[in-house]
């Protein structure tokens, strides 16, 4: 690929609107960040061609991207405060929570929605891919008795929230606001989802569509490399683009003027996911923190989970990812619980406040420190390996002044659809049969009963979002009555 990044342009072939030569001042530009590569092939190139490459090249705010190449190349490797295990004092165990304590949290996060303060931010740039789609993630249906996308589970429990909100509060209740992030490869198919299924119930101005960026892949010397010889190869810059989407695109600003003071964030691939769960918001807001993380307890050792740590005696709270756990790490037991030292898993469930989310968007650009990924990249040559730049949504972790850890429940919060059927985790079935259980013993536990033609640990009932958003609500219609497995229940 080497030959593509490097040496000189010749003035010759077919003079088109950019003449010979590229735009003299353009030309210089990139030969100031060593990217004059990306012209090689000019002489090449028909007059189309040329005008394509110049527009790519001029929508590229060359400073910046310069800027991340160097300091983020430069990082690898850098200190980093040895990681030790999260203190028990950062972290909201269920085993410690009485009933009274959910109770306060759930009517104390119901009135902060009742009065707009609460706003929903959705990571939904990823495709199927891995699922055997080339749809957007969040189009893919598991195979629920309802047939419904992770996009319509997720908008109706805003929905049903929205209800539960307005029956809690004498006032007028005002809309939950649902903050999609796409990426430039599925943004329009995303936004043609929802308008086909009229925003599935929600109101079409209280969802907000935004693009996350894109980054130039770069070879190991930090050069740009060409996708096609009129066209650099970019990739989305990570689910931690989402803070430099919302600053630049002044939706931070447009949820101020709103009256959002907090910020649900989370990832589209979660069957389970709580979106705007009143419970941890209104925990959030008694602790007074600037940003607070669902977690899970590792299922097991080798489980291939990011884990949070804590950096250095009193530092803050981080996240190692697994692929940067050694063996020791990843088995040690602490010895006074029997647990696992390094057991919270990172699940991509967040609260912030939005005053920590306008500063944490101005020091994460200030720093300009992005991981590296090796990947294959589409090139001219067929693929090249190279490097991807991204953020990740863990990456603001370390600017929080005051953090928290709010343990969850696997079995009710985080089915993850991450891997095609035949997979050994993380499938639409296994999601599926994790749903289908939790559903089932909401309906046992409201006084109803089961029937099934197979055995019930391989299936059982859906509970409509729109019915009930955590198992509350469902003795009038369940009680002394027998559903049948599998099938919806909706009222």
């Amino acid at each position: 690929m080497k030959e593509m990044m490097v040496g000189s342009v010749a003035p010759v072939g077919p003079v088109g609107r950019w003449g010979a030569a590229p735009p003299q001042e353009l030309l210089e530009r990139m030969k100031d960040y060593g990217q004059e590569g990306a012209f090689a092939l000019w002489d090449e190139l028909s007059p189309e061609d040329r005008d394509l490459l110049v527009r790519d090249i001029e929508s590229l705010d060359l400073s910046r991207i310069d800027r991340i190449i160097r300091r983020s190349m430069g990082s690898q490797g850098g200190y980093l405060a040895p990681a030790e295990p999260v203190p028990e004092s950062s972290v909201s165990r269920v085993e410690e929570r009485s009933p009274e304590d959910k109770e306060r949290w759930w009517k104390k996060g119901l009135r902060a929605i009742s009065e707009g303060k609460l706003a929903v931010v959705l990571l939904a740039g990823g495709q199927g891919t891995r699922l055997g789609s080339s749809d957007p993630k969040g189009c893919f249906s598991i195979g629920l008795p309802s047939g419904k996308s992770l996009f319509q589970l997720q908008a109706e429990r805003i929905l049903c929230i929205q209800k539960l909100a307005a029956q809690s509060s004498p006032r007028n209740t005002l809309p939950i606001h649902w903050y999609i992030m796409t990426s430039p490869f599925n943004d329009d198919v995303t936004r043609k989802f929802f308008e086909s299924r009229k925003y599935f119930g929600l109101e079409a101005d209280q969802v907000t569509f935004f693009q996350q960026g894109t980054l130039p892949c770069v070879s190991d010397d930090g050069r740009f490399i060409m996708e096609t010889p009129y066209k650099v190869a970019k990739a989305p810059d990570g689910n931690g683009g989402v803070y430099a989407a919302l600053k630049s695109k002044k939706l931070l600003d447009d949820m101020s003027s709103r009256g959002v003071k907090y910020v649900d964030c989370y990832g589209v691939d979660n069957v389970l996911v709580r979106v705007a769960d009143p419970t941890f918001l209104g925990y959030f807001i008694e602790k007074g923190v600037s940003s607070a993380a669902k977690v899970v307890r590792k299922a097991y050792p080798q489980e291939n989970v990011g884990v949070f740590v804590q950096r250095g005696c009193g530092g803050p709270l981080s996240v190692v990812e697994y692929s940067e756990m050694d063996a020791a790490m990843t088995t040690e037991i602490n010895q006074s619980t029997g647990r696992l030292r390094y057991c919270w898993s990172n699940v991509c469930l967040h609260m912030f406040s939005l005053e920590f989310l306008n500063q944490v968007a101005n020091s994460l650009e200030k720093d300009s420190v992005y991981h590296l990924a090796q990947k294959k990249i589409p090139s001219i040559h067929g693929y090249t390996m190279g490097l991807k730049l991204e953020q990740f949504i863990f990456d603001a972790f370390n600017y929080s002044p005051s953090m928290t850890l709010f343990e969850v429940l696997r079995e009710e919060e985080f089915a993850p659809v991450k891997n095609a059927n035949g997979s050994a985790y993380d499938t639409p079935d296994s999601a599926k049969l994790m749903l289908l259980r939790l559903h089932s013993r909401w309906v046992v536990a409201a006084g109803g009963f089961l029937t099934h033609s197979v055995p019930l640990y391989m299936t059982g009932v859906e509970v409509s979002p729109l019915s009930s958003y955590a198992g509350e609500n469902l003795e009038a219609i369940c009680r002394g009555r027998t559903f049948h497995a599998p099938s919806e229940i909706s009222f």
